[in-house]
């Protein structure tokens, strides 16, 4: 419902936004979502361009910029230059950062399942908590690797 100067109430607001009152709330509470204007009631009201902002908040954050960077992106806005040059350094170091985090979580999951292969391969023995986690998995490959180096020292 929009009150008689064309502001909207926030659950019409969220309603066109797409979000909910709280993270409108939670916007504004962070000063990335300006103040609404206040009715005499408490009520807050705002802007047709609040739609518009909380849209392009919400790409933002979709695109993995957190609140602090989507803040200064808008404020370089707002001081009246284009933020364009900003936003790209911005999202290319976040691609270079989800690269690095890409490659340590598929090292993660390849010994992760190097770990469930040698599980169903071994036998149950003493540990201090559990001897699947306290016993180094070692690749196929550095196991041959190590019987190969026994066996020319004479000691397999």
């Amino acid at each position: 419902m929009a009150d008689m100067d064309g502001g909207l109430k926030i659950g019409e607001l969220a309603r066109r936004a797409g979000v909910t009152a709280k993270a409108i709330r939670f916007y504004e509470r962070k000063r990335v979502l300006p103040p609404a204007k206040r009715a005499a009631n408490g009520y807050r009201f705002y802007g047709d361009d609040a739609v518009e902002m909380l849209s392009f908040i919400k790409q933002a954050t979709g695109l993995g910029l957190a609140l602090a960077e989507v803040k200064d992106i808008i404020a370089i806005r707002q001081g009246g230059r284009p933020p364009c040059t900003h936003v790209h350094r911005l999202l290319r170091d976040k691609a270079t950062e989800l690269d690095r985090k890409l490659k340590d979580l598929l090292e993660v999951r390849r010994r992760i399942r190097r770990s469930l292969t040698a599980w169903a391969e071994s036998r149950v023995r003493q540990a201090v908590v559990c001897a699947h986690i306290e016993r180094p998995v070692t690749s196929s490959r550095s196991k041959t690797m190590t019987a190969s180096r026994r066996a020319s020292r004479g000691t397999g």
